[in-house]
Parts: structure tokens; sequence; C-alpha cells
């Protein structure tokens, strides 16, 4: 049994290492362990996190186990974990058998988004047979790879980035874009959307007070527009693979972040001050580093995101081209429309042609078709469907099985259901 660890990353630095530890499943015994960065121990004060908290995966043939990884702490500002800061942001696979390292990809060099891999990495067998895996990631890119090498099977490319403005960061100049995107990338001035005049205008004023210059713009003392936000892009309602049509599904988020960093002096005084209601937000203090921060999402006075819809989707790759061939709104925030909804779960294929998935605000079980997109049954859940759909048979019969019961983060209805559907 491989197992990661749970770690809250953002509240100060030394907050625990990220250990992925084997166990022996008949004697209990501990066979292995692997940090994913050993570099922490140098650091002063010893930076931790870098954990396994997602779902991993396991290809027994080749005695190979993939270890998606997060950000170091702190999440927001590097100053004291300088470097790439590998083997955080990765995707690493290790001899399952040993805890030897075989090969890393790093997905997100010196993170300052919180921009964790929390998706479960994707095997699946590429065109001309040779094993493959997908890594899905919160800023929508999707690496595809050599399950045995690592090494890229689509083009991957090392571009340059914005660069932090902030004392004793050192950001990296460039990071890696895949060939696969599946979100926007950028939110200007001129992107501002909102349901009344008045919304854009105050959407408009936001953005032209931060930092805004698209995916990878650091952190700053004025604010700053984290495009896609830190839930995704793709989160840990990872991917579902069609082999038929060698077709990856996955759930999106399509929300602006904003990022405040906060000099420590004035923490406390932030932090007391009147913080508007209607507005989820987040402080963390990074402690001991010189910066606390302060995290939302950019939502208008309407309480509706000011970027324009789809605020959520359900999307559709083929795995072998890179080509995207369809995209659809998930539910909606707005009665009547197809705005798409924030979604926190996954999707599942079946060998019958079917994708069904919740993961929506509102409590709802869809069932879309494989090929088209297209919306074919929806069922009302007693609870938010936060959670990834399984399939089972039993006696002939073939089931569908959901767990509902909500998220507190995301607002959804809360409760306690195991939920189970079959065809007559």
């Amino acid at each position: 049994m491989i197992t990661g660890s749970s770690i809250a990353d953002n509240w100060k630095v030394d907050t625990g290492s990220g250990i992925v530890r084997a166990f022996d499943v008949r004697t209990g015994k501990l066979r292995w362990t692997w940090d994913p960065i050993p570099w922490a121990k140098e650091t002063k004060p010893r930076t931790g996190a870098g954990n396994a908290w997602s779902t991993l995966s396991v290809d027994s043939e080749h005695d190979l186990v993939f270890i998606p990884t997060g950000s170091a702490a702190p999440d927001y500002f590097g100053g004291i974990r300088k470097g790439d800061n590998k083997w955080a942001n990765s995707v690493v696979a290790l001899r399952a058998s040993t805890g030897e390292f075989v090969w890393g990809f790093q997905v997100v060099h010196h993170d300052l988004w919180d921009y964790d891999v929390a998706s479960q990495p994707t095997l699946f067998a590429w065109k001309d047979g040779t094993p493959a895996v997908a890594i899905n990631t919160k800023m929508g890119h999707v690496f595809v790879l050599n399950r045995l090498t690592g090494a890229p099977l689509l083009p991957v490319e090392e571009r340059p980035v914005p660069q932090s403005d902030i004392a004793g960061e050192q950001s990296w100049p460039t990071q890696p874009f895949s060939t696969i995107s599946l979100v926007p990338e950028k939110f200007e001035a001129s992107d501002a959307w909102g349901p009344t005049p008045e919304d854009v205008k105050w959407c408009q004023e936001k953005i032209k007070s931060s930092r805004s210059e698209g995916i990878f713009t650091p952190p700053s003392l004025q604010g700053t527009a984290v495009v896609p936000g830190n839930v995704g892009g793709v989160n840990w309602g990872s991917a579902a693979y069609d082999p038929q049509r060698h077709l990856m599904i996955v759930n999106t988020n399509r929300l602006v972040a904003w990022v405040k960093l906060i000099p420590r002096d004035k923490f406390d005084a932030e932090t007391n001050k009147q913080q508007d209601n209607r507005i989820y937000g987040e402080f963390a203090g990074q402690e001991p580093s010189a910066y606390g921060l302060y995290r939302t999402f950019i939502f208008s006075p309407s309480g509706l995101p000011c970027n324009a819809p789809p605020w959520g989707t359900t999307e559709a790759v083929d795995l072998f081209t890179g080509k995207k061939v369809w995209d659809v709104p998930l539910g909606t925030l707005i009665p009547g429309q197809q705005t798409g909804s924030v979604n926190l779960g996954g999707p599942m294929a079946t060998g019958g042609g079917l994708v069904f998935t919740s993961a929506t605000i509102a409590p709802v079980l869809r069932a879309f078709d494989s090929e088209t997109g297209k919306e074919l049954w929806s069922y009302e859940l007693p609870a938010g469907g936060q959670a990834t759909p399984m399939t089972y048979t039993f006696n002939g019969k073939q089931y569908l099985v959901i767990a509902a019961g909500g998220h507190g983060k995301l607002g959804s209805k809360q409760g306690d259901y195991v939920i189970a559907f079959t065809l007559p």
C-alpha cells in the first residue's frame, strides 16, 4: 500500500514533510519512503509540504507508481525556497517495489500560485501501443508523456513568463507549456463581464489596479489576477478516459483568482479589517516568511464572476492528436442560461459511449454523449455530487454509483448519501 499525506501548505513555512510511504499489507511494516523535496532540509527555516495529497496511479506490469505532488510551503512566496523546487508540482515515477526514483516531470517551476498537481495521472496506451501517461493540471495544461521514460509524446515548450517585483523573491524565468491547453490563460480589463454596466465597470477597475499579465503573473503587493485560479483548470476530480475513442474527458473551472501579498508588519492589521462577506476570501500567515497572504476570486458586486461564462465545462480531448473534440458548459449559476458552474468532482466514461458527472454547485448528476458532448439525461441528487461516479456489474446488470455529500467551500447542499442507478 502506497500513500501520500495531507499537509496544510499555506499557513507556515515549516509545515511538515511530504514523505510518501509504502507498507506491506500483510505485516504492516514500512517497506520504503520517498521525500519529494529533500533539498528542503537545507532551507532556513526548513520548508515543508511538496506532498502527494491527490490520488496516485499504479502500473503493476512495469512496477511503477506515479506520484502527483503539491507545492512547497508556503504557496505564494518562495524567497526561502529558492530554485525550481524539484520535485514539488510534479508527477514522479517510482519503482513501486522499492521506491527508487525512475523519472520526474515538473509542471510548474518554483510555484507561486498554488498550482498543485491535484489530478490523478491518467494511464493509457499511445497510438503505437507505447505505455503513456496524461498529466492534468490546475493551469489547464495537459502533458502527455511516455509512461516508462517521462519523455513528452506531445510537444512541450519552455516559455518566458512575467517576473516578480517582490523583494527577496526570485521567480523562475520560464514555465513549461503543453500542446493541450483547456482553459483561458489571460484576463484584461477589456475582458470584464457583468450582468449590469455597474458590474462591468467594477470589474474593469479591479483589473486596472492589479497585476494581470496572463498566466504565471506573480503575486504582488497591489494584488494580482491569477488566471486560471487555484481551483483549476482541472482539480482533484481528475480525468476519465475512453480507450475506444482515445478521448480524455475532464471537468474544468474557469475562474480568475486575486492574490495579494501583505508585508509581515501589516498582516495583523489587514486580517482585523472588516471583510466583504459576499465574497469568499482567505488569509494565510505563511509564517515566518516576510509576507502573509490574502486570496479570493474576482466576483463583481452582483456575486457573479468578472470573467465571461462559461465558468465550468466538461471537455473531451483526443489524446492522440491533442485536439479538443467538444467543450460544453457544465451546469449553471444563472437559471435558464448555459453559464457553466464552479465545480469540484470528476467525470466517468463508459464503454457504452456515455460520460457521467455531477460536481456542480447544484446537486445534479448528468449523462453526456461521449462523441458529441450532448446532454442525454439528468437527475437531481439529494446533496451535492462533489465526487467522481463509479460503475460496476453485478449478476449481469450494470450499476452507476455516486457519493452525494456536498462541499463546504463550494457552498453546495451537504448530506450523507450514496446513490445507485441502473436500467430496467
